[in-house]
């Protein structure tokens, strides 16, 4: 997949939100500028209260910033949770099919595309199950089929490997790489796992806390497909944790 730093997908600049509630009447991002080549894979990492979930909040739309001002030139976001927010009372195809029947797609075109999407993350045969039948491994396809049926432009991933077993996390890696490549998407995902973020990302965007800011944004020089038991992605990724616990430590 090849990105365009020509054709961002997202540009924020000085961007500066709030938290609304009175007991946390401060500064959630500080002076926030960034911007996201269109069909790029785009990590953000940092230590807890760094306004990385946030961040997401405010690209989406779903937080109004206090200052600052935001492009966006995607038309279709979809967003993959890290506790999967499924539907417990549907199926795994009515899950999946849920944005395209809040679109008003008919009935029998959204279930075509549902199974279709099953089928991509591998899960066509659960199609008729009910989440609390999945396994983990599986609600988090499940939740990724559904970002998938509407054909986003722009996919947001929040931590979406931290409730995985280890074997669970690397097959869905490897399959997310393959659908990245293949939908030529944006993707946004934020990782506090940083092997995950040096094996995905085109660049890795590192946040400070309190306020939530940007200290820090580089791209990832390894080549692809990436080893992640070379010395080199172990040297990329011991560099990268270095200047987290440095960020946490001030």
């Amino acid at each position: 997949m090849q990105s365009d730093p020509a054709r961002p997908a997202v540009v924020l600049s000085r961007v500066n939100a709030r938290f609304a509630d009175q007991k946390r009447n401060a500064l959630a991002l500080k002076d926030v500028s960034l911007s996201i080549p269109a069909g790029s894979f785009v990590s953000v990492v940092g230590p807890s209260g760094a306004g990385k979930s946030t961040l997401m909040r405010v690209v989406l739309g779903l937080m109004r910033p206090e200052s600052g001002t935001i492009v966006r030139n995607f038309s279709k976001p979809a967003m993959v949770f890290q506790n999967y927010a499924l539907f417990p009372w549907l199926t795994a195809l009515d899950n999946v099919a849920f944005g395209l029947r809040m679109q008003g797609v008919p009935r029998q075109e959204r279930v075509r595309i549902a199974l279709e999407k099953l089928r991509e993350v591998g899960l066509e045969s659960i199609a008729r199950h009910y989440p609390a039948a999945l396994s983990g491994g599986q609600r988090q396809r499940v939740g990724l089929a559904r970002a998938l049926a509407i054909s986003p432009d722009l996919l947001i991933m929040d931590e979406p490997f931290s409730n995985l077993d280890t074997i669970t996390a690397e097959a869905l890696r490897t399959d997310l790489l393959k659908i990245w490549r293949s939908y030529g998407m944006t993707i946004l995902m934020v990782n506090h796992l940083i092997p995950d973020a040096v094996e995905l990302s085109d660049s890795i965007i590192l946040m400070g806390a309190h306020p939530g800011r940007i200290v820090n944004s580089f791209d990832i020089g390894l080549p692809r497909p990436r080893d992640p038991r070379s010395p080199q992605f172990f040297r990329e990724v011991d560099r990268i944790t270095g200047l987290i616990r440095g960020i946490s430590q001030t």
